[in-house]
């Protein structure tokens, strides 16, 4: 089978004393989720990042908000990173960098990828109010940081302006959707090619 049309799928169980999460990821879908994070706000910004990004998405979470759902959250973003990364492969044919500006209302968005191998996040973004969805604000960043680590991406994500810090929320997630759905996609010129002048995207 062609690297191009080989399925780029992940499956993955991240298992601590915080939190149980196990996810199915299918690069190639069409958006169709199944999410149970026990932080509804969480699966509505997941489902939103899915649907815009073409991303085939079952996860379940189990974590210990009767603390808080900092646990849960970061580590849905690492397992969410690791699908990425699993599904990614070689990297080989793919476009690698991606962006995109979304609009929600009054707030404006905007997320660049690099698929390069590297972890590294830059994110820009005021907030209005400490909590969001029963999420401190404050996670939104780390939520960015913790999946780009383990995705090994280059994120950069700024929230231009916005009065609504869910309108905000959203349009980061849809704008992370859209530019990872650019960066992931297939560029047939590139066949069998990785997309760096080092020849690997894996060091």
């Amino acid at each position: 089978m062609s690297h191009l049309t080989t399925p780029r799928r992940a499956v993955v169980k991240r298992d601590t004393n915080e939190t149980h999460v196990q996810l199915e990821l299918n690069l190639d879908g069409s958006g169709k989720t199944d999410l149970h994070t026990g932080v509804p706000f969480l699966d509505h910004m997941l489902a939103q990042l899915a649907l815009h990004g073409l991303f085939d998405l079952a996860l379940t979470a189990q974590g210990d908000l009767e603390v808080d759902s900092h646990h849960t959250v970061e580590d849905v973003a690492l397992a969410l990173g690791e699908g990425f990364y699993q599904a990614l492969g070689d990297r080989k044919g793919i476009v690698r960098m991606g962006s995109a500006y979304v609009p929600m209302d009054e707030s404006l968005a905007f997320v660049a990828v690099d698929l390069s191998g590297r972890p590294y996040t830059v994110v820009q973004a005021d907030w209005h109010t400490p909590v969001l969805g029963g999420i401190p604000t404050s996670l939104f960043p780390h939520f960015l940081e913790s999946f780009a680590s383990q995705a090994r991406c280059n994120l950069h994500a700024r929230v231009l302006y916005g009065r609504d810090d869910h309108h905000q929320a959203e349009a980061l997630f849809k704008a992370l959707g859209r530019a990872l759905d650019a960066a992931t996609a297939i560029d047939p010129r590139r066949a069998e090619q990785i997309p760096s002048t080092k020849g690997t995207l894996s060091i």
